[in-house]
């Protein structure tokens, strides 16, 4: 999948390469003995805050949860709930990064509960080898809370 847009797209506020040292230091926290896959995550908010979140597997599996969502979560529980862009990075344990890790279904649609279809989600190898997405591409037609409305 190649994105459209270019960084100059986003608001010049993003902190790109923040964000992805941010996930970086992040994905080092992981707790993913079942897998080996860690994944970190860097989620800013409209007030330019950086919230962190890394995997977390459980050995039931269905307990896990994403490093997205739990930036996401982290962010929420301190009041944050306007998000403005997101950093992930992913891939097994003690490997280089050579792969984009891009976000599930699931935390995609989380996303779309805090942020608008313009959501810059980031996805990185390093602080100069990444992409990114506004959430619209990556979530099109998508469900929100004006739809209950």
């Amino acid at each position: 999948m190649e994105s459209k847009l270019k960084s100059a797209d986003f608001l010049p506020d993003i902190p790109v390469k923040e964000l992805i040292r941010s996930a970086m230091e992040a994905r080092k926290k992981a707790y993913a003995p079942y897998s080996g896959y860690m994944v970190g995550a860097a989620v800013l908010t409209n007030e330019l805050r950086i919230y962190t979140g890394c995997n977390i597997e459980n050995a039931s599996y269905t307990p896990a949860i994403c490093a997205e969502r739990t930036a996401i979560a982290k962010a929420v529980s301190e009041g944050w709930r306007k998000l403005k862009a997101i950093a992930v990075v992913g891939g097994k344990k003690g490997d280089v990064l050579s792969q984009y890790a891009f976000p599930c279904g699931v935390c995609r649609q989380v996303f779309r509960e805090f942020a608008d279809e313009q959501f810059a989600v980031i996805v990185a190898k390093s602080e100069s080898d990444y992409k990114i997405f506004s959430l619209s591409e990556l979530l099109p037609e998508s469900f929100g809370p004006e739809n209950l409305k």
